[in-house]
């Protein structure tokens, strides 16, 4: 199977299990899913593939249904439940940064074959996660501020805009700071230029693929078709 099939199909998934998760149980789903995708996302992004003739990190599209969800929450409920589930997503990566550092430095018992692995993987989260927290502090918090401020200025209408613009240029915000703070000295210049640019471009392609996710979501709140378990 290639990449790009798994591509398109991790986007997908990705963005059908937020709505599913909002359907399944309302603006708690959300949460929940802000959470994990935060977690996921930044182990993803350690990993480099080639996608569409161009390098790039995995997790962009995980980490940009996070979007989605926040989006969600600011056009079906309030700011002020978007900005809680930004909250909830910083809270727990880093905790989990937190964790996974004591864990790398328990002494493995001489039976365990796992440890490199696990220390391979989290010995460059610290670096990751400090990126990953200024980029998604920036670009969360400018999203839901300028998604509640267009929402405002159209009065509620032109839904298509203010979901595309305010993730658009949020997601420029985080691509530029993450790319500049986890990998500058990591890989050479021409690599984290191509990650750089492909990173953004699978944001925005994600950015406007998840439009119909959202007017679906809010014609779901509309119609009280919420099961909220």
């Amino acid at each position: 199977m290639t990449n790009e099939l798994l591509w398109i199909g991790s986007l997908l998934i990705s963005l059908l299990t937020v709505i599913l998760a909002y359907r399944l149980f309302g603006k708690t789903g959300l949460y929940i899913w802000t959470a994990a995708a935060v977690i996921l996302a930044n182990i993803q992004v350690l990993k480099i593939i080639e996608v569409f003739g161009l390098e790039t990190a995995l997790g962009n599209v995980v980490y940009a249904s996070i979007f989605l969800a926040t989006d969600i929450l600011n056009e079906n409920h309030s700011k002020k439940d978007a900005q809680k589930a930004v909250w909830i997503g910083f809270f727990v990566l880093i905790a989990a940064t937190i964790l996974m550092q004591i864990t790398i430095y328990f002494i493995p018992s001489e039976s365990d074959f796992i440890n490199e692995h696990i220390t391979a993987i989290f010995s460059l989260m610290p670096r990751i996660a400090l990126a990953s927290l200024i980029a998604y502090l920036v670009s969360q918090n400018h999203d839901v501020w300028f998604y509640a401020k267009m929402k405002k200025k159209h009065e509620n209408k032109r839904l298509w805009l203010r979901n595309n613009i305010s993730t658009i240029t949020s997601q420029l915000l985080d691509n530029t700071i993450f790319t500049s703070i986890a990998f500058v000295g990591v890989f050479s210049w021409i690599t984290l230029f191509q990650i750089f640019i492909t990173s953004l471009i699978m944001k925005v392609i994600v950015a406007a693929c998840d439009t119909p996710f959202l007017y679906l979501a809010k014609k779901i709140k509309e119609s009280g078709k919420l099961i909220a378990i």
